[in-house]
């Protein structure tokens, strides 16, 4: 089977003929119908040697939906609630699956990541940019039913991580509160949707694209500015002069955690979630907003995998796409770097 895979470190990955593999034990076999591209992918690709503790080879993509295609013959796929045939998203962090917080579906968080020589689907272990990709157990697997698969896949960490983000910020977005979304891409769109779908925050938007403070709207923000010299001011003005209630900034930039920490009112919630590669000074007394909570969210868990995936069969969220044949992988990967991006891009198997 085709498939695209990283063969060395900081090099374009490459399209190559791998085996159809086989499961074994507790191993599924998932048949993919799409996968999901994120600037994940990018720092993975971009990676030094030695930056990372993934052994080369491996083939890329960690938001895959598909169909089981076969079952290992020791798979629990009954206590899973999957079976042969079934349509399902992928939760894409693999854990050590024997700590506590992999037991209760947290394998984002769990305990031995650090010893680990992966992370999940396409980093470290063989992804879902291919026509099949092999999990190894059923926990890792959700129902997703009729959902198209374009809309699925990208859920298993666009949606996933946007979810879990504001699940930290939920208790403070109350009636008359004001949330900023700064950055509004493959993440940045659905956390817009999230919040409106299940908050009553007024929401802000940022971005330095007019075409992604048109998604904003499209998606339902109350607001949308461009990035600029005034936008905290124009920002504050607009959540009625206190400042925003919470923020969560997509990008993760020096220049938007100060946007951030500029908007923030005191006692507010940043959610970090971008890995753009800016620092936040944090001193006492200083300049920083009295009272404030920071968080470093980190994917999500399977459970709210499941609350992700109803709320987009209900309608209540919906992925802008732009579908790519996986023989397109290189175009698709070229124009995410370029910020060229609408939404989410998604690869289909031949």
């Amino acid at each position: 089977m085709r498939a695209l895979r990283l063969t060395a470190w900081g090099e374009p990955p490459t399209q190559t003929e791998v085996e159809r593999p086989d499961p074994q034990g507790a191993e599924v076999l998932v048949r993919v119908e799409a996968t999901g591209l994120c600037h994940s992918d990018l720092h993975v690709i971009d990676a030094a040697p030695g930056a990372l503790p993934y052994r080369l080879p491996f083939t890329l993509g960690h938001e895959v939906a598909g169909r089981i295609a076969a079952l290992g013959p020791d798979a629990d796929a009954d206590a899973d609630g999957v079976a042969v045939g079934d349509r399902v998203v992928l939760y894409g962090p693999w854990g050590c699956g024997a700590c506590d917080r992999c037991a209760a579906g947290r394998d984002n968080y769990c305990d031995r990541r650090s010893s680990l020589a992966w992370h999940g689907a396409g980093l470290g272990r063989d992804g879902g940019m291919a026509a099949y990709v092999l999990v190894p157990s059923a926990r890792h697997l959700v129902p997703i039913g009729d959902l198209p698969a374009d809309q699925a896949a990208p859920l298993s960490d666009a949606g996933l991580t946007s979810y879990h983000a504001l699940a930290g910020l939920r208790h403070a977005l109350g009636e008359g509160t004001t949330t900023a979304v700064i950055g509004v891409g493959g993440l940045g769109h659905l956390a817009v949707q999230i919040l409106r779908a299940t908050t009553p925050s007024r929401v802000l938007a940022v971005d330095v694209r007019e075409e992604a403070l048109a998604l904003a709207d499209r998606s339902g923000a109350d607001f949308g500015s461009l990035m600029g010299a005034d936008t905290a001011g124009v920002l504050r003005k607009r959540s009625g002069g206190a400042g925003a209630d919470a923020v969560l900034d997509f990008v993760g930039t020096t220049e938007t955690l100060e946007l951030a920490t500029g908007i923030l009112r005191p006692g507010g919630e940043l959610a970090v979630v971008g890995s753009g590669g800016g620092r936040l000074t944090v001193s006492k007394p200083g300049v920083l907003p009295p009272g404030f909570r920071l968080s470093l969210p980190f994917w999500g868990s399977r459970p709210e995998l499941v609350e992700v995936v109803a709320l987009a069969r209900s309608g209540a969220i919906h992925v802008e796409t732009e579908q790519f044949p996986l023989s397109a992988a290189p175009e698709a990967i070229d124009r995410l770097r370029r910020g060229l991006m609408r939404g989410r891009a998604v690869l289909v198997p031949g």
